[in-house]
């Protein structure tokens, strides 16, 4: 029988190259290790469907017909207070007018109610024949908001200091206190066919007062 001999150094030779044998039960390549879910997931309930048949709030504005303003000095001599009349209803000639003075910060220092009818009663007055249509009433109601805060029914002082106390109006020492000061400021507004009114602020009574009428 031959039998080989093998030196030591290629014995050595073969155990090194079994060795670096890859080994078939690894894999290639292998997936890394998962990243963090980015996935917001909530705990909180899914929302419900919005109800489209729940009735819509009613827009406080959305019958306002017209609207007229101004600013003029008033309650104080020297910020001017916000005049403002508005008309607000289903038609011109059946609606209410609200007539406001606000004060520069803000308060409300008068407010007063108008009906369409107090605005168009004094048409009678410019009328040419016996009816009016409806188109020219209702222009007249406009040509009355439109000039209802006129330069015109502004006037100091608020009291003249020759005019005699009227009954009916501001108690009597509200009234000369007013008629005592120069810097005041009346104004004046129809209401009606013939309701003249003349208001103005009083420094005493911290409010708005009726001081009389004007014209006939």
């Amino acid at each position: 029988m031959l039998i080989r001999r093998f030196s030591p150094a290629l014995l050595t030779l073969a155990a090194l190259a079994a060795c670096s044998t890859p080994s078939s039960d690894r894999s290639i390549g292998a997936p890394t290790a998962a990243g963090p879910d980015t996935t917001t997931v909530s705990d909180a309930p899914a929302p419900e469907p919005m109800d489209t048949t729940a009735a819509s709030v009613a827009d406080a504005q959305s019958d306002t017909l017209k609207t007229v303003r101004t600013r003029h000095l008033f309650s104080s001599p020297s910020a001017p207070d916000l005049f403002q009349l508005v008309l607000r209803g289903d038609s011109l000639l059946s609606s209410e007018a609200t007539f406001t003075i606000t004060a520069a910060d803000g308060t409300v220092i008068f407010r007063e109610a108008l009906s369409s009818a107090d605005l168009e009663a004094a048409m009678v007055y410019e009328m040419t024949k016996p009816s009016a249509t409806r188109q020219e009433r209702e222009a007249y109601v406009r040509r009355r908001m439109d000039e209802f805060f006129a330069a015109k029914n502004f006037h100091t002082p608020a009291i003249d200091p020759r005019a005699t106390y009227q009954p009916g109006t501001a108690d009597r020492a509200t009234w000369d206190d007013l008629r005592r000061r120069s810097g005041t400021v009346g104004f004046q507004y129809l209401v009606g066919k013939e309701d003249r009114r003349r208001i103005a602020w009083s420094p005493l009574k911290k409010q708005v007062v009726r001081v009389g009428s004007f014209g006939s």
